[in-house]
């Protein structure tokens, strides 16, 4: 399968954008280790939704290698332990997978 974008939508409480930053850096020591692609942040600037909006993105080489590299997420408890931490700085988390054409 050819190459796919997975692309998280989130909406930050408006007071935890500082935490959001610590919590980020945890991720990004983990997920590296378990093969995750470099990912792409943008805030919402100006547009249909909140200013508190962030968008997340990576592009996977397949959607075998996304799968493998959750699967190594899944089972690290540190992996877990971050993911408690997010759900206290977000209202919302929607993840799209998309395919490019």
């Amino acid at each position: 399968m050819s190459k796919v974008v997975e692309r998280m939508t989130q909406q930050i409480y408006a007071t935890k954008w500082p935490a959001l930053e610590e919590i980020d850096k945890k991720y990004d020591a983990i997920e590296g280790k378990h093969g995750y692609p470099p990912k792409r942040r943008y805030r919402l600037f100006a547009g249909g939704g909140s200013t508190n909006t962030l968008v997340v993105e990576r592009e996977w080489e397949s959607m075998a290698a996304m799968e493998a590299a959750y699967e190594k997420a899944f089972a690290d408890p540190a992996w877990h332990a971050i993911n408690a931490e997010a759900t206290d700085i977000m209202a919302d988390n929607q993840i799209e997978i998309l395919l490019p054409m």
